[in-house]
């Protein structure tokens, strides 16, 4: 009987590719913006105290919609994935290495926030879920060779709660350090400045993951990663 539940070694994956989406140039310097637009509070008080609450739980319906519109990507992946796991196992590690190199820079890819006119849209319906998804939307763009790995996975999978859950991780990573800047932006605004000057470091080494991984899956020894992922978490 197949697993309905994807690997811990996938869901690791995806949540670390969440967090290196939240990472990107195009995302992490708009998180002040958003988290102001969520919750109504001005960029220059979110690090007030007694603020933090109010954020995170008007961020909340933000990063629902977000989440629910990379999942719904997931599932979409997960069934057109198709039968063959042996076959796509393989085109999925290949294609993940290629996405992994357009990380790098090695390959060209998208670098910009598209859309706009579809986030004005939503601010202005005065939804936050909506703002969560349009917003998804349109940093798929630039987020593109991460999510697109992901997807990669999740298209690899042998069911539709699979894909579903590996871009819930997805989400996930990226919802946990915009909660944790709502809770501590003055801790973070530091955090995001060392990460603005080290950028092209997590860049190369996100990508080079993304190739690792994809080469593991290309040659169907990605269960390595997961011995050493439960390894971890045992010793933990």
């Amino acid at each position: 009987m197949v697993a309905a539940i994807p690997s811990v070694g996938d869901l690791s994956v995806a949540f670390a590719g969440g967090v290196v989406s939240f990472l990107a140039p195009c995302v992490l310097p708009l998180v002040p913006g958003y988290l102001s637009a969520v919750s109504a509070v001005s960029a220059d008080k979110l690090g007030e105290p007694g603020q933090a609450k109010r954020v995170v739980l008007a961020s909340l319906p933000f990063l629902a919609g977000l989440t629910a519109v990379f999942v719904a990507l997931g599932v979409g992946a997960s069934l057109v994935g198709g039968r063959d796991q042996f076959l796509l196992k393989e085109i999925s590690g290949f294609v993940l290495v290629v996405f992994g190199l357009a990380f790098i820079g090695l390959l060209p890819w998208p670098e910009r926030l598209l859309g706009g006119g579809l986030l004005t849209s939503a601010q202005g319906s005065g939804s936050r879920f909506l703002l969560g998804g349009a917003f998804a939307v349109c940093a798929a763009p630039c987020i593109g060779p991460v999510l697109a790995g992901i997807l990669v996975l999740a298209g690899s999978s042998n069911t539709a709660l699979e894909g579903a859950l590996l871009l819930t991780a997805y989400s996930a990573g990226l919802a946990v350090p915009f909660l944790l800047a709502g809770v501590a932006f003055t801790r973070m605004m530091g955090i995001f400045r060392w990460v603005r000057d080290h950028y092209r470091v997590i860049q190369v080494l996100g990508g080079v993951v993304m190739v690792t991984y994809g080469l593991l899956l290309f040659f169907d020894r990605d269960y390595i990663v997961n011995i050493y992922v439960n390894r971890l978490f045992e010793r933990l």
